[in-house]
């Protein structure tokens, strides 16, 4: 059986958007349920998590275009969960050091969709100006 290392989570964004997830799930888990803590917990675990349910639909998109608009989703859910993380690092300060962790594998995640966006507008732009190429 082979375990998974970091070296593989970094090339597999369907592993690691998951991971990413149950890690978020399972801070969420014990953390105090206050007033404050309770509405910040669940925006962050439904940003967080929904990071791998909308790059699993991005990884099954039937058009560029359809791929490109459902990454752009991950990248806005990445971006929403590092405000997430913020908000409960200054509503339970005693947890910033995990925090901070989780932080930064969102921000991580948000300049790799990032690129891909970049990538493939600049494929889909490619794609255009070939087409209005005259043949030869």
């Amino acid at each position: 059986m082979k375990t998974t290392t970091s070296a593989d989570l970094a090339y597999d964004l369907e592993k690691r958007t998951a991971v990413f997830g149950e890690s978020v799930i399972e801070f969420c888990l014990g953390l105090p349920n206050t007033p404050i803590n309770a509405p910040l917990i669940t925006q962050f675990v439904k940003s967080a998590t929904s990071l791998g349910a909308n790059y699993g639909e991005a990884d099954e998109a039937e058009s560029k275009a359809d791929f490109r608009h459902k990454i752009a989703i991950c990248r806005k859910e990445a971006k929403e969960t590092k405000h997430w993380c913020r908000m409960l690092a200054k509503a339970c300060a005693k947890e910033a050091d995990t925090l901070r962790v989780l932080w930064k594998e969102s921000r991580e995640l948000h300049l790799i969709f990032c690129k891909i966006i970049r990538t493939t507008d600049a494929n889909l732009r490619r794609e255009r100006t070939a087409k209005k190429a005259p043949s030869r």
